[in-house]
């Protein structure tokens, strides 16, 4: 048994004006985004097996192992599915999805995620009344059969496979929710 941490790198980052976003510099450390949360996912949850999820061509340097979307074409779920499957192939009890463009998260909060609610088929953030399924923890068999059936009804939404989950909600205060801030576009960046 063990973890698999997926780092979500995306796609064609459209609305960062083509920048892929795990390449953008973390205002903290200087590390580029990617680098940044590889380094909190090895230092908090040493025994986990790290990979990207998504389009990797450029961070092909980085030497880890990449999964693509499965299916392709169809967004972030395509992510998750594939996530879930391989932590699943690999007997991890655990799969946690983690955005690329998350420049704020630490430790703290990554292993808030890792030991609360043990045994849930999912543990997840909200902000507002909106789940964060990409900064989540999964059980991989109970998720993919939630992801499977989400696609197969032809739902696309990440929040719609959290829906089929009993998943345990972990409270944030001010301070983590800002840790869960993302940046999507330039204004993201800049503010």
């Amino acid at each position: 048994m063990g973890a698999v941490v997926g780092i979500f790198v995306g796609g064609q980052s459209r609305r960062m004006g083509g920048t892929p976003k795990g390449l953008l510099r973390a205002p903290d450390s200087g590390e580029t985004l990617v680098l940044r949360l590889l380094r909190i996912a090895r230092e908090t949850l040493p025994s986990a097996d790290v990979v990207l999820v998504g389009s990797a061509e450029p961070y092909a340097a980085l030497g880890l192992p990449a999964l693509a979307d499965s299916p392709a074409g169809v967004g972030p779920i395509g992510g998750l599915a594939a996530l879930l499957a391989h932590a699943q192939a690999r007997d991890a009890n655990q799969a946690f999805a983690v955005a690329c463009d998350l420049p704020f998260v630490g430790k703290k909060l990554l292993g808030r995620l890792a030991s609360e609610a043990p045994g849930a088929p999912a543990a997840a953030f909200r902000v507002g009344s909106i789940w964060q399924p990409l900064f989540a923890r999964y059980e991989p068999g109970a998720a993919l059969s939630a992801t499977r059936a989400a696609l197969a009804a032809g739902d696309r939404s990440l929040q719609s496979v959290l829906s089929r989950l009993d998943v345990a909600e972990l409270a944030l205060d001010d301070v983590q929710g800002h840790e869960l801030a993302d940046w999507d576009t330039p204004e993201d960046r800049a503010r």
